[in-house]
Formats: C-alpha cells, structure tokens, sequence
C-alpha cells in the first residue's frame, strides 16, 4: 500500500544536511507500523516526505499505486485531502467549531452531500466513544475527547493511509492509553492502514511493527508477537542499543 524506495532528503544550506538515507521498506495494506529513533534521527523528515508536507531529494514513494510527488499542485492537494489522514500531538482542531463541525471538515471540504456525512459519523463515533461530545465546543472537551475528535477527523473519509505524529505526546498516562486502544480497534475493526511517528515505547507497543531510524537510516525492525509485554520490553531493548538522549523515550513499563 506504502512503498518507500532508495529515499533520501538533503537539506541546503551554508552546510548541506542529509536528513534520510536511501530508506527502503514496505507497509502493506491494513498493517499498522511505528516509527521510533532519537531526536534528529529522521523520523519527522520522513512522515513529511509520506504526507507530502515535503519532497525527497532522491527516491520514491508510493501511496495507494500512485507517486503524489509527481502530480501537479492541484492534484496533489486533491489526493492528500482523499488519500491520506493526518493525526498531529496538537490536535489541530478549530476552535470556532463544534466536534461534529470539526469532523465534518475533510468532506465537506470536498463537497460530500450532508447525509453521506452524518451516515459516516454515525458509524465511527460509536467507536471512538464520541457520540455524547459531538455538538460541544473544542475547548469544553478534555485532551484525550480533543484527540479522538481529531482521529475520528482523520478516518471519516476512508483514506488509503493514516498518519499520526506523536499522537499520545500531549495526553496524560490513561488517555494516551486510550487513543491508542482506539488506533488498534480502528486498525482491526475498519482495516485501516497506519504509520505512526512516536517517542513513547508504550504507545508503540499497540503496533504490528516498529521501524527504527537513527542518522537517517533503517536501524532495526522488529515485529510484534502474541504478548504486548513481550513487544514493549523487545522495543526498549532496540531503543538502548540505539542510544540517544535518555528523554527521547519514556522509561515506564507496561
């Protein structure tokens, strides 16, 4: 579904910077993936470069068949308002809106009928737990109410691939929890697509699959196995070989 092939990025300056290396891997349809490594190692350069928010310097990327970086500007818009879902730490909502007004944008940003609306949204609050917040303010809603409006924002257009940004970054231990219970149920109850940038080895032990990156390279993979346990104390051994600021990563276990 995601194909990343021989990517690297190299910013300019007084002093030239290469941010990524010849990254390789493959995130096949309905695979929910991590992506961890130290402050500096890339991780932000390449969700950018996946989201499209920035162009590589070499390589490819594929979303869904298709290669966004090689489409015209309006193309491009199109295809990131269609393709792909964003879930950022700031939750990026508008506080002038309702939660339902705030959901609602993507579509009808594209000009989907209000009913095809409302039935979209009447599938998905359920699961996220939202039906109850949906006609309150953004900031007559807690943190953790905040970014499941903003993950029920980033689904309900059925994109190809969802992307999150340290979603958990700004949640206290039980929401962070929370959300991502609800990435997990939305991954296996919709068979969403999902890559995930994160610091925190809790959250990244509710995924499939960890990519770690450090100087701009692929350091490790590794895959989950039956135990979340297991995969966490896996996680936190890859994370001590890699090194880093000891902040990087939070040091609470499961």
């Amino acid at each position: 579904m995601l194909e990343i092939s021989k990517v690297s990025k190299i910013y300019d300056g007084k002093v030239s910077y290469q941010a990524l290396r010849h990254v390789d891997f493959i995130l096949p349809k309905g695979q929910f993936v991590g992506v961890m490594g130290p402050s500096g190692s890339g991780k932000t350069t390449l969700l950018n470069v996946i989201s499209t928010i920035d162009h590589p310097t070499s390589g490819e990327v594929v979303i869904n068949g298709k290669e966004p970086h090689q489409l015209p500007s309006e193309q491009l818009a199109v295809f990131r308002r269609r393709e792909l879902g964003f879930v950022f730490q700031d939750f990026n909502l508008l506080h002038t809106l309702t939660v339902r007004e705030n959901i609602f944008l993507p579509l009808a940003l594209d000009g989907v009928a209000v009913k095809k609306m409302k039935g979209r949204l009447n599938s998905i609050a359920p699961i996220l737990g939202i039906t109850d917040i949906l006609d309150k303010r953004t900031y007559e809603i807690s943190g953790g109410q905040a970014q499941r409006a903003a993950i029920a924002r980033a689904i309900i257009h059925e994109p190809a691939l969802l992307l999150a940004d340290e979603p958990t970054g700004n949640l206290d231990t039980k929401s962070s929890r929370d959300v991502m219970e609800l990435f997990r149920n939305i991954n296996r109850e919709i068979g969403a697509t999902m890559l995930m940038v994160t610091h925190d080895p809790t959250a990244a032990s509710y995924c499939d699959r960890i990519i770690f990156i450090r100087d701009g390279s692929i350091y490790n993979e590794i895959y989950r196995g039956e135990h979340q346990n297991d995969f966490y104390g896996n996680i936190m051994d890859v994370l001590s070989f890699m090194g880093g600021d000891s902040r990087d990563v939070s040091t609470i276990r499961n």
